[in-house]
């Protein structure tokens, strides 16, 4: 995982949320907005471990 991976799931949850809204498309929207959660933990956890090294002693 990474923070760039996590922060490009979110912005392509973003996109599929919008087209689906734009369409009204529910099924669309529920799954960017899916898509969007998921990237903003997979941001979280990356940015939680790279603390997480950075303050290991050994």
């Amino acid at each position: 995982m990474s923070k760039a991976k996590g922060k490009a799931k979110q912005v392509k949850g973003k996109i599929k949320e919008s087209a689906g809204s734009a369409m009204d498309d529910k099924g669309m929207q529920a799954e960017g907005s899916a898509e969007r959660m998921s990237g903003k933990a997979e941001e979280m956890t990356a940015k939680a471990s790279d603390k997480m090294k950075g303050t290991r002693r050994s």
